[in-house]
């Protein structure tokens, strides 16, 4: 499979790139886009204050920024099949060098929510990078180089936190978007001399009418989520806004399905093995992301709560940081199991873990070490899980799909989020208790958002039952600057 790395370039194009260089500035990418995330979750409670504005209006701080990825990361993966990934790679960390330094420069509101949807606009790096894996990277280290790129998301979320909150603490706010800047910078700098660009490309016309259909449907249907818990899930606005997703989307879908040259190829999207891990990420984005709402609560609320831990944010923060360790130690071993069995035996076992490490938290939740160890198994789950899917996707695409079918892939996980987010909000404000006054989320409501969460996790195994059994097969890469054949990749049918 490799030896087609070792023929020599033809005249006119790159040099073979370096496998390993490659794998680490993606990571790299990877990390440094996935802490915009996590980036102000620190300083949202301080929002109003240094803005001064209502904390209903500073609230879009947070969901700007999910907005702009949900429609961003389709979008731009259709665009690297089509223009070059690498190129859109560029554009994508370019976007977010920008946004960070205008929300650095920012003393009111609506330039740090403008900033903070340039950042959103970044969030395809992770499915770009995959999919420039494919290209050029050989088929035997292919396994592990998607799970190290894909482990790339916990890592920057985990590590984000508590770094933020470090920055937060001891300097101006300001200073966490300069070094968000400068943090792009790098990464755009080590894009620029380590990232050939692959010559698979499709061109074509791109479907302006499908994207904005599609921007529309995701952008009604998030804000009705994200925000239907401050508006009032039975309101008029959210109520609305669900409506109009569910006229929307199959609207979008009737057009994707007649387009020549469609944004999202649908029909691929249903083939069996491609359907069942976009449903299953879903899942997984839901089980994942419950894990971030329950813990930092937990470990911060008042000892004198009797199962609150009394810690600060930054505490929280260190505590957790182990489980992005964990998600990256663990890519290894994903990738050795999909080498041997099967991306989709994986995706089972992550799943698994996933259900057991909140089950072990359900039941041990009254000790810092209690917390820490949950938060690691639940960690080695989502490291199996998340080296699982994009395997799973790429064996069943065309090479030339692979950019807009790993964002497709991406999304599913963010939708999964945002439903986390609103269930998990719905469940803690019914469950709480009285402290000095104040209604704070009891002990019993963290532990049904966490069995929920280990309930989603089993979904996502019952799921992956359906996948097509036999090993997914990628083909090889092809050497840098030669196309590989445009043959349909094997389905693990």
């Amino acid at each position: 499979m490799s030896d087609a790395l070792a023929r020599p370039a033809a005249p006119g194009t790159s040099a073979p790139p370096r496998p390993n260089a490659v794998v680490a500035v993606l990571a790299l990418a990877g990390i440094v886009v996935s802490l915009m995330q996590t980036l102000v979750i620190p300083i949202v409670p301080e929002l109003p204050r240094l803005l001064d504005a209502p904390a209903s209006d500073t609230a879009w701080a947070v969901t700007a920024t999910l907005l702009a990825a949900a429609v961003a990361t389709p979008v731009v993966g259709r665009l690297g099949d089509m223009a070059g990934k690498r190129r859109m790679l560029v554009v994508s960390v370019v976007m977010l060098i920008a946004g960070s330094l205008v929300c650095a420069l920012s003393d009111s509101l609506v330039p740090l929510i403008v900033g903070r949807v340039f950042q959103g606009l970044s969030a395809a790096v992770v499915p770009l990078g995959i999919s420039i894996l494919r290209d050029t990277v050989p088929a035997e280290k292919l396994a592990g180089s998607t799970a190290v790129m894909s482990a790339s998301l916990g890592v920057g979320g985990a590590l984000g936190l508590p770094t933020a909150a470090f920055i937060a603490d001891n300097w101006d706010w300001h200073v966490l978007f300069w070094v968000a800047a400068a943090l792009g910078v790098l990464a755009l700098t080590l894009v620029l001399v380590f990232i050939p660009e692959s010559r698979n490309r499709t061109g074509g016309r791109f479907d302006l009418a499908g994207s904005l259909g599609l921007a529309a449907g995701l952008v009604t249907l998030l804000l009705a989520v994200s925000k239907g818990a401050d508006w009032g899930w039975t309101s008029a606005t959210t109520l609305g806004l669900g409506a109009a997703a569910l006229v929307i989307l199959p609207a979008w879908g009737r057009w994707e399905l007649r387009a020549k040259q469609p944004l999202v190829d649908l029909r691929t999207t249903a083939k069996r093995q491609v359907l069942f891990t976009n449903l299953a990420s879903i899942a997984l984005g839901f089980s994942m992301f419950a894990m971030s709402l329950v813990l930092p609560q937990i470990l911060q609320l008042p000892a004198q709560t009797g199962y609150g831990l009394g810690k600060s944010m930054l505490a929280a923060g260190l505590l957790l940081a182990p489980q992005g360790l964990v998600m990256m130690l663990m890519s290894a071993v994903s990738a050795a199991i999909t080498r041997a069995q099967g991306p989709k035996v994986t995706l089972m076992t992550g799943a698994l873990i996933v259900a057991a490490g909140y089950g072990l938290n359900i039941v041990l939740m009254s000790e810092v070490w209690h917390v820490v160890l949950a938060s690691c198994v639940i960690g080695a789950g989502v490291g199996f899980t998340y080296g699982a899917m994009p395997a799973l996707i790429m064996a069943a695409v065309d090479p030339s799909q692979t950019g807009a079918a790993n964002s497709l892939n991406t999304l599913m996980r963010s939708l999964g989020t945002s439903f986390a987010s609103a269930v998990a909000g719905v469940v803690l404000a019914r469950l709480t208790t009285d402290f000095g006054g104040y209604a704070l989320p009891s002990e019993n409501g963290f532990k049904a958002v966490m069995a929920i969460g280990a309930g989603a996790a089993l979904v996502a195994f019952l799921l992956a039952l359906f996948i097509p059994g036999r090993r997914a097969a990628v083909p090889p890469a092809a050497p840098a600057g030669e196309p590989r054949d445009a043959t349909p990749a094997a389905s693990g049918r």
